[in-house]
């Protein structure tokens, strides 16, 4: 053997044992990482729906901008938003309550919600006081304005909580196929 292959063969054997060793950590490490909570999955799935049906509302009201409404309509259909928003954050606070017993991804989604949340609250809180303000004037660019943002976070929290359900089916469908693999 050469100097150069006296060299060269233990370096290779010591990286192809790092390598063999690495792709036993992956396993290892799944084995102990915390399952999805089931808890949190049910109230992700409430919040899920909480979400859709503010989305529809908020879509509802930014097409009354296009109308000839009162702006006690607008209020009416602010007051539905607002139940929405309530009851999500009540989901929100139960989800906080059961954080820690969730996987990554289940705290990933907590974590991503409650800032889109905050914003459209207080942007429908902004929208209550524009149109007390302008109950005259109630159809108006800033009105027009406040519903499409509106629509817009209601839109993307709609989005945001369906991804991360859609996320941990896949993952548990992907955990399931492991399984079977593993086996054969």
């Amino acid at each position: 053997m050469t100097n150069y292959t006296k060299l060269l063969f233990p370096s290779t054997l010591a990286l192809l044992a790092a390598a063999y060793f690495m792709t036993l950590l992956p396993s290892k490490a799944s084995a102990n990482t915390i399952k999805d909570s089931q808890e949190i999955s049910k109230l992700l799935s409430e919040a899920k729906s909480e979400a859709i049906a503010l989305r529809d509302d908020a879509d509802e009201m930014a097409i009354f901008t296009r109308s000839k409404l009162s702006w006690r309509t607008f209020v009416a259909k602010l007051d539905e938003i607002k139940e929405h928003i309530n009851k999500t954050g009540e989901l929100l606070a139960k989800l906080d309550a059961a954080r820690e017993s969730g996987s990554s991804w289940q705290q990933q989604a907590i974590d991503h919600i409650r800032p889109v949340l905050k914003e459209l609250a207080t942007n429908t809180e902004a929208t209550y006081v524009h149109l007390n303000d302008n109950k005259r004037t109630a159809h108006n660019k800033e009105l027009t304005d406040y519903c499409d943002v509106n629509y817009r976070l209601a839109k993307e929290l709609a989005a945001l909580v369906g991804d991360f359900i859609d996320y941990g089916e896949t993952k548990a469908h992907f955990a399931e196929l492991q399984k079977k693999v593993d086996t054969r």
